[in-house]
């Protein structure tokens, strides 16, 4: 046999032999889903709930307009330690300074007109003790003069010169009596009149101490929004007035983070949380929440979602929740951007999975593995049976003779990248952790094959 020909049949014969080994491996790879797999381990758990917000104090001050007028002069400056009663700034006091001191003038004549009314009082009411004596005198000088007349031993003018004198006594004391009355009224007016001035003087002062700003707490001026020269309107019904600037008691700072709907349940005064703020890199900061909003606010509006707020809408809604924070630095300012990794639960020495291994199947997918070929719904299904079918269930898969077993977990309290699992795994099981979409199609009971290696990088060999 020739050489060529020899050579022909042996190339035929390794090609026939490669394509008996390359079907070969097809059908033994056929089906096979290429996973990558961990393992279920035991470690310590946190649960952490991040929101952002900002730095606040606790206890802050808006100044606001009182009066009006022009602003003179500010004493301070943002970022001066400011003490209660320190003057902050004053505004034009030319005219409220001119009223308190008309006012004070107007007062002094009304409590001197009340002291003469006084003084008359008293002089009216020692006239009536003088004009009831010279009564008592008359009355008793007329009786007398009637005896003796009756008797006929004094004569009848020195009998009428007695009565005269008698009524002349009464009248007399009711003139003094009116005289009294009219000076009491008076003093009772006059007294009046000396609340009236006193009244208005003090709407005076108040309207002159309200042209002297003065701090109404301690702590830090952290904002001014206006310049000498400007002009002050106070408050009027519904409107605010003059917004001027802000103080803020820096001795006890918060955060005031926003916490999204979903994670307002988990969260509890008193539950640790650590702070990082953007203007301080490298820098985490401790705190405890003390508030826990009841009320939700949108996201977009940032109003509260009452009722009528929210009856035709679906938007997402937050709930502020406060972290006083216990180690504040000097450095922090009001309105620092800042970030909260609230801790709401911990466990120690639990099994857990990374969160994207978990997934859901219905009852029907994992009925149509254990019985392929089998019909899962029928017509004449209940609509008992068709509900239990949909039933959505939540497990892992987990590798046994390299099969994807799918297996129902019951799940505890969820980490950063792990879910503590409670029920259905134990230590050291081999469990499908991704790719993400393989785990979405992923048949339960399917072939696999395992490979944890590296995704390659673009650009390297």
């Amino acid at each position: 046999m020739k050489t060529g020909r020899k050579i022909l049949i042996a190339i035929g014969a390794a090609v026939v032999l490669l394509t008996i080994v390359l079907v070969s491996v097809y059908e033994v790879n056929k089906g096979v889903v290429t996973v990558q797999t961990g393992q279920v381990v035991r470690q310590d758990l946190t649960s952490v709930v991040t929101a952002s917000g900002e730095i606040r104090p606790k206890n802050f001050t808006n100044i606001l307009g009182e009066g009006f007028g022009k602003i003179t002069d500010i004493a301070v400056k943002e970022g001066d330690h400011v003490h209660i009663g320190d003057v902050l700034l004053h505004i034009d006091s030319i005219q409220p300074a001119a009223d308190v001191r008309a006012q004070q003038a107007s007062l002094d004549g009304a409590e001197a007109a009340a002291q003469a009314a006084t003084a008359g009082y008293q002089a009216a009411v020692a006239t009536l003790a003088q004009r009831q004596s010279d009564l008592d005198k008359a009355k008793l000088d007329w009786k007398r003069s009637q005896s003796l007349y009756t008797e006929e031993l004094i004569a009848k003018s020195d009998y009428d010169a007695a009565k005269a004198t008698y009524d002349s006594a009464v009248a007399a004391l009711k003139a003094a009596q009116a005289t009294l009355n009219q000076m009491r009224d008076s003093g009772q007016q006059s007294s009046l009149m000396v609340q009236q001035a006193r009244a208005v003087l003090a709407h005076q002062q108040d309207v002159l101490r309200k042209t002297t700003y003065r701090a109404p707490i301690d702590g830090i001026v952290s904002y001014i929004a206006v310049r000498v020269g400007e002009n002050v309107v106070p408050g009027i019904q519904n409107a605010e007035g003059s917004f001027l600037m802000t103080i803020s008691d820096m001795s006890i700072v918060t955060a005031e983070v926003m916490v999204d709907e979903t994670d307002i349940t988990t969260l509890r005064n008193g539950q640790p949380a650590d702070v990082t703020v953007d203007a301080l890199p490298g820098k985490t900061l401790h705190g405890l929440v003390t508030e826990v909003g009841d009320l939700a606010i949108l996201r977009t509006s940032g109003q509260a979602a009452t009722e009528q707020t929210t009856a035709n809408t679906q938007e997402a809604r937050d709930f502020k929740v406060v972290v006083r924070l216990t180690d504040p630095p000097l450095s922090l300012r009001t309105g620092l951007s800042c970030t909260a990794k609230i801790q709401t639960a911990h466990r120690t020495n639990v099994l857990t999975i990374p969160i994207q291994a978990l997934s859901i199947r219905t009852q029907e997918e994992l009925n149509a593995a254990e019985h392929p070929g089998s019909a899962s719904v029928t017509l004449a299904a209940s609509s008992a049976q068709l509900a239990a079918d949909k039933k959505e269930i939540q497990g892992v898969f987990v590798i046994r003779d390299r099969k994807a077993v799918f297996v129902p977990v019951k799940t505890g309290i969820t980490g950063t990248t792990n879910i503590e699992v409670t029920d259905g795994l134990k230590a050291g099981d081999q469990i499908v952790t991704g790719s993400y979409a393989v785990l979405r199609t992923l048949k339960p009971g399917a072939t696999v094959k395992v490979d944890n290696s590296l995704p390659k990088v673009e650009g390297t060999s």
